[in-house]
């Protein structure tokens, strides 16, 4: 039986992920903030699903991540699903502080005990460490700068990693899944978004990514286009893009 830990599972894509791996067999550790939802969706799947409560920008957080691991007995994949962030055109330091310790501080907690987790265990079998980044970091988004430059920060630290893996010998696979717009708790349900997806349409594709180890995974194809081209605009212009995302 494969078992999966997902971080960032109490609502949106990590929720439905975490479902989804449970309905297919799997066994599931779930970890998230809010205790109450947690157990609203073991409760989907008693026997399959564990959780623990911990917040990632907590000083023990990589001590509860390896005891929900313990408590499901291994774990072949983690995946990281945990985030915040917002459009911050007054630069709130507040928020941007939030965005920070979330995004970097507590992705960078995670995802480091998950690669020493698998330097320790995974010998025959991989380990594998997915997290749903963002095309966000394409480009520093001026409304929301603190967001983009910490999605930034992931794309290169999972990057880093996958090379680390391969010179220490390390038997991990990195997926960095990158969705545009998803229709979650994260988004502002007030407006609408460009090319806006949904969950029953984005999560089979970052499972299919992560299943068929995807190094990198745009989700979908019009954001592959779009973030193509957004890398393609010189500084000089792209400053003067009115970007609301």
């Amino acid at each position: 039986m494969k078992k999966i830990v997902i971080i960032g599972a109490s609502s949106g894509i990590g929720a439905r992920v975490a479902t989804d791996f449970a309905r297919m067999g799997w066994r599931v550790g779930i970890a998230a903030r809010r205790e109450d939802m947690l157990k609203e969706i073991k409760a989907l799947y008693p026997d399959r699903i564990e959780y623990m409560a911990f917040d990632v920008t907590a000083p023990d957080a990589a001590d509860r991540f390896y005891d929900l691991i313990e408590l499901i007995d291994g774990m072949d994949y983690l995946l990281f699903a945990a985030g915040c962030g917002w459009q911050n055109p007054d630069l709130d330091s507040t928020k941007d502080t939030r965005t920070v310790e979330t995004n970097v501080m507590g992705f960078t907690r995670i995802v480091t005990a998950a690669y020493k987790y698998f330097k320790e265990t995974a010998n025959n079998t991989p380990g594998h460490i997915a997290a749903i980044t963002s095309v966000a970091g394409t480009k520093g988004i001026g409304v929301s700068a603190a967001y983009s430059a910490s999605k930034r920060y992931q794309w290169t630290f999972l990057q880093a990693l996958d090379q680390l893996a391969h010179q220490q010998h390390v038997n991990v696979k990195i997926t960095d899944i990158r969705p545009g717009f998803v229709d979650t708790p994260l988004l502002d349900g007030s407006r609408t978004y460009p090319m806006e997806m949904s969950i029953d349409y984005v999560a089979p594709r970052i499972e299919m990514a992560m299943l068929k180890d995807r190094r990198v995974a745009v989700i979908d194809s019009r954001w592959a286009v779009v973030t193509a081209l957004w890398k393609l605009i010189p500084d000089v212009l792209w400053r003067h893009l009115a970007l609301s995302l």
